[in-house]
């Protein structure tokens, strides 16, 4: 049987069906918006596999190309990997998710995500979080939803409710809120140069329009009447904790005198195998809990200490920042470079510049575009001491890398003032705790070392929550252990004046408005304490690029020459090119970018460009190369593509008996135009310039 449900949000109204798709996944929702059609399913493993103590949730969205009537490029007719938006997206998905699953289930779920349709207006990502959670509602698992998803926009001074793409480059916020009908579980997004309280209206606007959409799924889930999936709980061995907890509570207490990340984590390991050796003999079945077991004690006593006395692992205050140092252009052949070390987590920051030839082109469902600041993030496992895969970029160091270039996209320069494609790279070489807000402050100061004329120097600050009941405390600066053991990651990134990019994450079941706004005002004063460090080491960008950094100049010319400069099949362009060495870039309104390493070769460029353009006029000199030789001429190129015939008899003075005699192919020869016909074939005689020397 299908069934609909419906709610208005925004200016369109967000329609949920299930009953007709799929039927044998355990919860399938199609959930449309305008034209915009978005499928989401929901399966659960019926078994645990042995010795599993954890819950893997997998979420995969995938945009299809044949929803925008398109057919994918390349060799390969159909979809491939996945796209850096999809993972994503997929990860968009999986965070407010994840929080509302019971701590004692382990079984494996998987939602799937596919867009059926796309209208190229309204934004497919929102409804994908929508579609998976009354996926989910109507598959019968234990989920502590439902989750409602908003994306808000502010055009001319006014918040939107899911704004379309066409509104978005005239939005100052891009924020992506998502929660349950009590609290805000998770935030992604960017703004320009935005304030907290500004960002806090908007967060309180989304979770008005996130619990009528909570409400709307659970009328769905109402009208399907899904029996609850049963399930075997994961309970940790009662016994073995209790035995854990009386031999070694007391060492992992001694533990706070160790701040130092490597030498606490050597220290509760040692601990963990010899709990597994000394309980295996009584414990033969659960004695592989003792680690997850030891973990949580230590938490425990983490955390406490944190609410009672206001100390951290590494024996801070909850508002202290650890100690940051700075390191500018340490590799000389790179455009820009800066190591951010903030504490044990060391970002490298690389800038590289390029022509308007290297922009990246991107082929979505909704059209295609240009990126012209792209940042890549790298995190190596040995920045955490320990060996791993290498080679492919996970979802993480997408994530994260998205996070960072967000954050500094507002304050990047308009290519109509610094007419360059940037790189960034961030080099993770140590981390204990935000190496994405590390990435962010490594990425402003090697723009700065590049010359970058950066609107604002950027820095990024993580914060944490600790919540028990009615006591809390925030947290500046989190470490990786407080984000582990935490209830919140809250990456705050901004300017002096604002924010320019945030991304919430909740382990509980949500925070209210009010602890976001303590912890916003928190970030802030951290952020500014940072940017103060930065700007005592560069406070502007370098007066001069990189020597080795291409240089780059714009000239312009009338639209209707842009085809002599082209030349037919591009043969002209190409020739300008090889010649010179120079990269050229030509748009549609007649701008001609033109880059190369060398003054040099922009300046050649230019020359025959000009060449090109210039309207020849009768009666003036060139000197032109002898292109072709007839029996009764040669022809001679007096400027690129542009060719006339010096008759023998206007060669020389005296009589020419044979072309040749006096000119061959490739020589350089001054000559006069002394006709252009109607159909711009042109005279030239070299016995003019002779007659005047």
């Amino acid at each position: 049987m299908s069934i609909d449900v419906k709610v208005p949000v925004g200016r369109e109204t967000l329609n949920f069906n299930t009953g007709y798709l799929a039927k044998q996944a355990d919860g399938s929702v199609a959930v449309s918006y305008g034209e915009t059609v978005v499928f989401a399913t929901a399966v659960m493993s019926r078994e645990v596999k042995e010795g599993q103590d954890f819950f893997p949730l997998t979420v995969d969205y995938r945009e299809k190309t044949y929803a925008a009537g398109k057919i994918p490029g390349g060799f390969i007719k159909r979809e491939n990997r996945p796209s850096d938006r999809e993972i994503l997206v997929s990860r968009l998905t999986d965070r407010p998710m994840r929080p509302l699953f019971p701590k004692d289930f382990v079984n494996e779920v998987q939602i799937i995500i596919y867009v059926l349709s796309a209208d190229r207006e309204n934004q497919q990502d929102v409804v994908a979080i929508n579609a998976a959670s009354a996926a989910l509602m109507v598959s019968g698992a234990p989920f502590k939803g439902p989750v409602g998803a908003v994306r808000i926009g502010r055009v001319d001074g006014k918040f939107v409710v899911n704004p379309t793409f066409s509104q978005m480059p005239q939005s100052d916020i891009d924020l992506m809120v998502a929660g349950t009908k009590k609290a805000v579980t998770m935030i992604e997004g960017s703004s320009k140069n935005v304030s907290e309280a500004d960002m806090v209206a908007a967060v309180r606007l989304a979770h008005e329009n996130i619990i009528t959409i909570c409400k709307c799924q659970e009328e769905l889930r109402d009208q399907v009447k899904k029996e609850p999936f049963t399930y075997v709980s994961f309970v940790p061995d009662a016994e073995l904790e209790k035995e854990i907890r009386a031999k070694y509570f007391g060492e992992l207490e001694k533990l706070s005198s160790l701040t130092k990340k490597k030498v606490r984590e050597n220290a509760v390991h040692e601990i963990i195998e010899k709990a597994k050796k000394e309980m295996a003999e009584r414990f033969p079945e659960t004695a592989g809990q003792c680690g997850s077991i030891i973990d949580s004690m230590d938490g425990e006593i983490v955390r406490r200490r944190i609410l009672e006395e206001g100390r951290r692992a590494d024996g801070r205050g909850l508002k202290d920042i650890r100690p940051i140092d700075i390191m500018l252009g340490i590799l000389p052949r790179a455009h820009g470079s800066a190591v951010f070390t903030r504490g044990e987590t060391q970002s490298l920051g690389v800038t590289t510049l390029g022509s308007i030839g290297d922009a990246q082109r991107l082929d979505f469902i909704e059209g295609e575009s240009e990126k012209r600041f792209m940042l890549h993030y790298q995190f190596p496992p040995f920045s955490v001491g320990e060996t791993g895969r290498t080679g492919g970029v996970g979802r993480r160091e997408i994530g994260h890398g998205m996070l960072a270039e967000r954050a500094l996209e507002y304050v990047i320069p308009e290519a109509n003032t610094f007419p360059y494609t940037i790189r960034q790279v961030s080099e993770i070489l140590e981390s204990n705790g935000s190496s994405s807000m590390a990435t962010v402050c490594s990425g402003s100061l090697a723009l700065f070392n590049a010359g970058v004329p950066l609107k604002a120097a950027v820095a990024g600050i993580a914060m944490g929550l600790v919540m028990e009941g009615d006591r809390y405390a925030v947290l500046s600066d989190i470490l990786g252990l407080e984000d582990h053991l935490g209830d919140m990651d809250f990456k705050v990134a901004g300017t002096t004046e604002g924010i320019t990019a945030f991304q919430l994450d909740i382990k509980i079941e949500g925070i209210t408005p009010e602890i976001m706004e303590a912890a916003l005002d928190q970030a802030r004063e951290g952020r500014l304490q940072i940017l103060k460090t930065m700007g005592s080491v560069i406070s502007k960008p370098e007066s001069k690029l990189s020597p080795h950094a291409p240089k780059i100049e714009i000239m312009t010319i009338d639209p209707s020459r842009i085809g002599e400069v082209i030349g037919g099949g591009g043969r002209v362009i190409k020739r300008i090119i090889e010649e010179t060495g120079a990269d050229i870039n030509i748009e549609d309104d007649g701008t001609i970018t033109i880059c190369a390493v060398e003054d040099k070769s922009i300046k050649g460029a230019i020359d025959f460009i000009n060449r090109i353009v210039k309207d020849l006029e009768v009666g003036a000199i060139y000197e032109g190369t002898v292109v072709k030789i007839m029996d009764f001429g040669a022809f001679v190129e007096i400027a690129p593509g542009k060719d006339g015939l010096v008759h023998i008899s206007k060669l020389d003075r005296q009589r020419v008996n044979k072309v040749t005699d006096v000119v061959n192919v490739g020589d350089k020869v001054k000559v006069k135009i002394i006709k252009i016909d109607n159909n711009g074939r042109i005279d030239l005689s070299r016995k003019d310039v002779l007659d005047l020397e």
